[in-house]
């Protein structure tokens, strides 16, 4: 080894140091937001759950267009006149994101009729709330393909002219189940591991990539119609997320250059722990917690 790489080796302890002192105190100062009054958002799963109350959200603080897309229209249409009534501009169309070639259709149709998208919220997402022997295999390839598919066909439709422009944003709504799995939801668990390994992975390719930025979200357990009859057993200690909190957290994150956020802030806890306890005490958590058993009565969306 010679002299430089040396004195690399022996600097870079003090330089990751010296990062997250540094990241630790820009956190406690008021970053400035993103103003958003020249964005072009589209939010896919937009018709409903969080994605609904994200396309309100972002209209609150003041996206110039919105563009829901989705499976179901009557969601859809319902969700772009809400919007339109408070005055801000949305469109909708509908566009199955596990479709490739209908995901690359309708970006072209949305281009031409509503303008450049800078801000691309994959937010489509299913749950079959099974264990692995009891999943049919076609939804367990329908989860594969919305969760985690969509997302590389939705992003490989729009962010090249993000990068062209210098201009744009792509976010995740993720679950910490990526990083927690449960029983009971082995292709939604599947789906977000891989959802996550790609947003990580978008994220760091981005850093030369001047104006254009990457937000994942995280959260907890989100009390919608999508993980309806979810049951843990202790509600007051982990009380269910409420969306229309999950879309303020995610549009301020967005307007802050956020990369992860983690919701509520505990989930940093459970993945510090998960990294380093033995199984056997994961294991325990999860039975007192009752995490192990919480899809026993799982519903789904009806």
């Amino acid at each position: 080894m010679d002299l430089k790489n040396a004195c690399r080796m022996c600097l870079f302890p003090f330089q990751m140091l010296y990062y997250i002192v540094r990241a630790s105190l820009f956190s406690l100062l008021p970053n400035r937001r993103k103003d958003l009054s020249k964005e072009v958002v589209l939010i896919t799963g937009g018709g409903r759950g969080i994605g609904r109350h994200l396309a309100n959200e972002f209209a609150k603080q003041g996206a110039r267009k919105l563009i829901l897309w989705g499976r179901t229209e009557k969601c859809l249409k319902e969700a772009a006149e809400e919007i339109s009534l408070s005055g801000t501009e949305c469109h909708y169309f509908l566009c199955d994101v596990a479709n490739r070639e209908e995901v690359y259709k309708q970006a072209k149709v949305v281009r031409e009729k509503v303008g450049d998208v800078t801000i691309l919220v994959n937010n489509a997402a299913v749950v079959h709330g099974k264990s692995l022997i009891d999943s049919d295999d076609d939804a367990l390839l329908k989860s594969q393909h919305i969760n985690t598919l969509g997302q590389f066909w939705t992003t490989k439709a729009f962010l090249p002219r993000m990068l062209e422009l210098q201009h744009g944003h792509v976010v995740c709504i993720n679950s910490i189940l990526s990083q927690s799995p449960i029983p009971g939801a082995i292709d939604y668990n599947t789906s977000k591991a891989s959802s996550l390994a790609f947003m990580e992975s978008l994220t760091l390719g981005m850093l030369d990539c001047p104006g254009v930025g990457c937000t994942t979200v995280l959260p907890f357990h989100c009390n919608t119609e999508m993980f309806q009859g979810m049951r843990v057993r202790f509600p007051q200690l982990f009380p269910p997320l409420k969306p229309e909190m999950v879309a303020q957290r995610t549009v301020d994150a967005v307007r802050a250059d956020q990369a992860f956020l983690y919701l509520p802030w505990t989930m940093h806890a459970l993945v510090f722990l998960k990294s380093f306890m033995p199984q056997v005490a994961l294991e325990e958590i999860h039975k007192f917690s009752g995490s192990y058993t919480c899809m026993n009565t799982f519903k789904g969306r009806t």
